[in-house]
């Protein structure tokens, strides 16, 4: 019987802190992240951001535990899809920017002699700067590997109603038995340079979408938040980028409670676990906020393995 790989992608994050040099210098040469056509131009100024940024980004990773949790979250998340799909079918993960990266992925299923390998990338709107560079980076690696296995991709599934339950699901973990019209709730997003945008990425419009559809399931839910807010983080350099800042939403927000669902993440990882836990509360802290609570991503959730099943038969 011929075998099938289901193969997660992701951007990955440092599993040391050795490794975090690594991670941004892979990062910054992606021609998907900095978009200039000269990779000369490319390798200086992504040379000068890995100069200017590895030692506070080591210190990030270093409150962490000294790595990034995306790994050890996803690892997880294999074991759980792996169980429910069976042996008939390897599950794996491939990351962009750090290990396991493709080519290592590569080289066990050829050892398999797989027939068809379906790619997941593990983002849920579709952007350039992540779904694309995550299956080019895949598929560049499968044919210089001289693979003869059909590779089939799905491209986002923000739409999947099983998925955006596994969402509802973290956000009432985090409301628990108070009062949802207390809250404020808002969906912060990754932001992009607005350049990236205006060159036609669709993931602005994907992200105000799937709000949308999160907003009508809070409504099924009977989940009344006292408003719902869409917001953008992780802003870096002098250029414009998505607006509001979540800082700016912070500040324009009913100030007594407030949730926060970090939208474009499926994983856990330094934005989620440093950025909204720790820089943003501090700044929720000195805005006069009663209660901040940052929601988990999906991770392993038993919710998010249905929907990563469903998702992986529907490509069948």
């Amino acid at each position: 019987m011929s075998k099938e790989a289901v193969v997660l992608l992701n951007m990955g994050g440092p599993n040391n802190l050795d490794e975090v040099e690594m991670f941004l210098k892979n990062m910054f040469n992606d021609k998907n992240i900095l978009t200039m056509k000269s990779n000369v131009l490319r390798k200086m100024i992504g040379g000068m951001i890995v100069f200017n940024r590895t030692e506070s980004s080591q210190e990030i990773y270093r409150e962490l535990g000294g790595k990034s949790p995306i790994v050890g979250h996803t690892k997880n998340l294999v074991e759980k899809l792996q169980t429910r799909l069976g042996e008939n079918v390897i599950v794996d993960f491939a990351m962009r920017y750090t290990p396991p990266f493709a080519d290592e992925v590569i080289e066990k299923l050829n050892a398999e002699d797989v027939k068809k390998i379906y790619l997941i990338p593990l983002y849920p709107q579709y952007s350039t700067t992540t779904t694309k560079s995550s299956l080019e980076d895949f598929e560049e690696y499968y044919h210089e590997a001289q693979g003869d296995a059909v590779l089939v991709e799905i491209k986002h599934f923000f739409e999947n109603e099983t998925y955006n339950k596994s969402v509802i699901e973290r956000i009432k973990e985090k409301v628990g038995s108070d009062n949802y019209n207390d809250f404020d709730i808002i969906f912060s997003a990754h932001g992009l340079p607005q350049k990236i945008i205006d060159a036609g990425d669709v993931y602005q419009r994907h992200i105000q979408k799937h709000v949308k559809l999160l907003k009508e399931m809070l409504k099924q839910e009977k989940m009344d938040f006292h408003e719902v807010h869409l917001a953008y983080q992780s802003k870096v350099g002098p250029m414009e980028w998505l607006k509001p800042s979540l800082e700016d939403k912070l500040k324009t927000v009913r100030n007594r409670g407030v949730i926060v669902f970090p939208i474009a993440f499926t994983i856990d990882n330094s934005e989620t676990d440093f950025e909204l836990e720790i820089e943003y509360r501090e700044i929720s802290e000195k805005l006069g906020f009663k209660k901040y609570r940052v929601c988990r991503c999906p991770n392993d959730s038993d919710l998010f393995v249905d929907a990563l099943q469903e998702i992986y038969e529907k490509m069948k």
